[in-house]
């Protein structure tokens, strides 16, 4: 609030609203930041979406079209000129003590792709689930500041389907109440696949829901964008006929072992009740919306009427129920279509269907090329949302595909201009890999392709506060390997990051944690390792990082990359315990995995230096949710189950660790449990646990509830970021051998039966070295130009 004295004659006070951009710049960059940034909403006779930085008054000042323009123009500005870039890790700035450069010239950016959508069903419980409001108006503002004006809401539903069918479909609050899922389990409700699970829910849960909702909304509307509101899709409770025999109702059989709600025939009277119903408490609860997400039939086959005669319904009855005085559009997620459900939906007319196109950026032979960038048969188009879906589940690790967005995005904008309409971001999971998505929410803006290679120099200078853009040093080199290598994937369809086994059910064969995830590693584990050495040395630079945000995100990088680097390792040892196993040598084996322990540990040490990966930060935000210790218990259920065995033993039995999280807290207690308890009984001669067994480890934990007096996982950070990881670097990576050559590298591998000793290194600089012992040999190495060996020494020669 902005408050001003008047005086005509008397005295009057009044008080004048702040709008709603200067409280979003109040928010993001503390109390007074929009006095030293101006802001002007205008209006233009080109339809184009625009923001220009200029000056006024020696001060910067933003001009857009809207709101949420003016705010992207905000985070260009931040960004690229002074230098501060807030992410996932540090959402906020204090820019009291921070110069805000003064534009000397305009600089305009404008965007004919109206529609930047966000989020993923999924998103909501495998990121989202206990999130409070203090958390939720930071991500709103993040939206705002990405662009985005299409963000999906779907917080709050489970109160209409309550209200529904209590209010008109008989059900009891006790019945009703074993139809909704659980607090982290509403997305797979909300999309047709389980009923229940997570539940029972208390009658405070509803409240709270209903509340923070209509928080969500207004601060949503408040800026200007149009929520994606979650519409009606013919779902209705697996034992509807218990109180509407009449209805004409097919059971949807199971997903992943849970029962499925089932479907009510759209073609019926039955439907247009149901559909109003639904939409009328829809309606007075959370108000209207041009746009409604609808997936029949997600993830199933089972389909108990034509598509081509249920879609128009479901459209008939959304568009007459749904209050929204103009034409609303449905917005469908273009996931495991069929040639049948491909057909159905050019039944709808052009303008009324908006398709996300889920997996724009990974699917194999491109989805939008294949449907002719959604053209129907009458030649005409649905506008169409390219989309980047780069995390699955939560999973924790490096990952992304950024100079492949920028090509097929390019690509698909010159080919289908009349029907490519916007991106989206339709990732399961946030607050990683937050490069995948900058570049992403740009595309729109600039009008002409920037390689990976140029953009990601800018990216990192602005990410550390380097304000020179264009120059290079240890930082941007760091993020080229970065970019060259793990976010340059080229997998088709790989879901998720290249999977820690840290977080697999123990074997010696382990190659992956989750059923969905790729086995194997697709990058290059020595050029990780090569970058967090970059990074150290430009984190030892005393005048280098400007700012205090810089330093956040630097000390967020360098945890993450050392992870990563840590986690690699672990890949490297696993093969050697096996092997030394096949071979009966049995002390190589146990000290092997002596240090896998020893390594999965100091993993848990780092990870608990910054909240964004620390188990207590997930548990602390479910209880808080909760008004009494049962309450609490159960969002606490919720949160372990999600990230552990995510059913019961006869649901989703293979997706146990879908939704891994790497996290400090995790690694000590439930991983560290199965991975002891299997060397263990590896080293006493005893067989290794069943998958009944890892299970009833994992079930154990999931339902071990946490003590508020003494909480079992750390909630504050604990240790300096960078000295920790710098310490787990040379502990794992720095061998005393050749020290005085600065030389850092893998700890030694024992030999089993191999008489050569290898052990590799490179420096701070990245300059790889291999250092065999073995009398006599010399032989060529990918890693330098010779290895040579003589009798009683070893000499290396590093490649030029």
């Amino acid at each position: 609030m902005k408050n001003c004295i008047l005086i005509i004659g008397i005295a009057c006070i009044y008080t004048v609203q702040a709008s709603p951009i200067e409280d979003l710049l109040d928010r993001i960059g503390g109390e007074g930041a929009s006095n030293r940034i101006l802001t002007e909403l205008t209006f233009s006779a080109n339809t184009d979406d625009f923001f220009t930085i200029t000056s006024e008054n020696d001060k910067p000042k933003i001009i857009g079209n809207s709101y949420v323009s003016i705010a992207a123009g905000i985070h260009w500005y931040l960004k690229y000129h002074v230098g501060v870039m807030l992410s996932w890790n540090h959402l906020t700035a204090d820019l009291s003590d921070i110069a805000l450069p003064v534009p000397t010239q305009p600089e305009t950016h404008t965007t004919d792709l109206h529609y930047r959508y966000y989020l993923n069903y999924c998103t909501y419980s495998y990121s989202m689930a206990f999130w409070d409001w203090d958390r939720w108006q930071k991500e709103i503002d993040w939206m705002a500041m990405h662009g985005i004006n299409m963000p999906l809401a779907i917080v709050g539903t489970d109160v209409v389907w309550k209200n529904l069918l209590t209010k008109y479909l008989g059900y009891t609050s006790a019945e009703a109440n074993q139809f909704v899922a659980g607090i982290a389990y509403q997305a797979w409700f909300l999309m047709n696949n389980l009923e229940g699970w997570g539940g029972v829910n208390p009658d405070s849960y509803y409240i709270y829901m209903e509340q923070l909702q209509k928080q969500i909304l207004a601060r949503m509307r408040e800026l200007g964008m149009d929520p994606v509101l979650p519409g009606y899709s013919a779902m209705v409770p697996s034992n509807i006929k218990t109180k509407k025999s009449a209805w004409k109702v097919t059971a949807a059989g199971t997903w992943g072992g849970f029962t499925r709600p089932a479907f009510l025939d759209p073609t019926t009277a039955e439907f247009r009740e149901m559909a109003g119903y639904y939409y009328r408490e829809l309606r007075e609860l959370y108000g209207t919306s041009k746009y409604y997400s609808i997936d029949p039939f997600h993830e199933t086959n089972n389909i108990p009427v034509p598509l081509a005669e249920a879609y128009p319904k479901i459209y008939e009855l959304m568009k007459d129920s749904c209050g929204y005085t103009e034409t609303p559009q449905w917005v469908i997620q273009q996931w495991q279509w069929d040639a049948t459900k491909k057909s159905a939906a050019n039944v709808l007319l052009s303008g009324e269907l908006i398709i996300l196109d889920l997996f724009s950026d990974g699917h194999p032979s491109t989805w939008w090329q294949n449907a002719n960038g959604y053209k129907r048969a009458d030649n005409t188009y649905h506008d169409w949302v390219f989309c980047v879906l780069n995390d699955f589940g939560g999973r924790t690790g490096l990952m992304g595909r950024i100079q492949r967005t920028i090509n097929d995005f390019y690509l698909a904008k010159t080919t289908y201009p009349q029907s490519l309409k916007g991106v989206g971001a339709t990732m399961e999971a946030i607050e990683m890999n937050a490069v995948a998505y900058e570049i992403l929410y740009e595309l729109p803006w600039r009008s002409t392709k920037k390689e990976a290679s140029e953009w990601i120099v800018e990216y990192a200078n602005a990410r550390y506060g380097l304000t020179d853009l264009q120059s290079e040093n240890d930082l941007s080199e760091a993020w080229k390997i970065l970019q060259n290598n793990v976010y340059n994937n080229s997998v088709n369809s790989q879901q998720g990051p290249d999977e820690s086994l840290f977080c697999a059910r123990p074997s010696l064969t382990a190659s992956k944690a989750s059923v969905w995830g790729p086995s194997g590693i697709a990058h290059d584990s020595l050029k990780i390792r090569q970058a967090a050495a970059l990074m150290f040395v430009a984190a030892d630079a005393p005048t280098l990082i400007q700012n205090a945000v810089g330093r956040k995100n630097l000390e967020h990088d360098i945890v993450d990359v050392v992870r990563q680097s840590l986690a690699d390792y672990a890949r490297l040892l696993l093969p050697q315990i096996n092997t030394a196993q096949k071979t009966g040598a049995m002390a190589v084996r146990d000290s092997l995995a002596d240090r896998f322990i020893d390594l999965l540990l100091s993993q848990d040490t780092l990870l608990n230096t910054t909240p964004n990966f620390m188990l207590g930060k997930w548990i602390s935000s479910a209880r808080a949710i909760g008004t009494t210790t049962a309450e609490k218990d159960l969002y606490e259920k919720n949160a372990r189950m999600l990230i552990s065995t995510w059913g019961n033993a006869s649901q989703v039995g293979g997706d146990h660790d879908y939704s891994y999280r790497e996290w400090g807290g995790m690694l000590g207690s439930l991983y560290y449990t199965r991975w002891k308890t299997f060397f263990d009984r590896l080293k006493a001669g005893e067989s290794a646990p069943t998958s009944t067994q890892f299970y009833n480890m994992e079930w154990t934990w999931a339902n071990t509830p946490s003590d508020d007096t003494a909480p079992a996982f750390l909630t504050t950070p604990q240790g300096d970021p960078i000295s920790t990881a710098k310490r787990m670097y040379e502990k794992f990576f720095v061998s005393a051998a050749d020290s005085g050559n600065n030389v850092v590298g893998i700890a030694p591998i024992a030999p089993i039966h191999d008489p050569i000793v290898r052990t590799e290194y490179y420096n701070l600089l990245g300059q790889r070295y291999a250092i065999f012992q073995k009398n006599g040999i010399a032989k060529d190495s990918p890693y330098i130009e010779r290895e040579i060996y003589q009798s009683g020494n070893v000499i290396v020669q590093k490649r030029q």
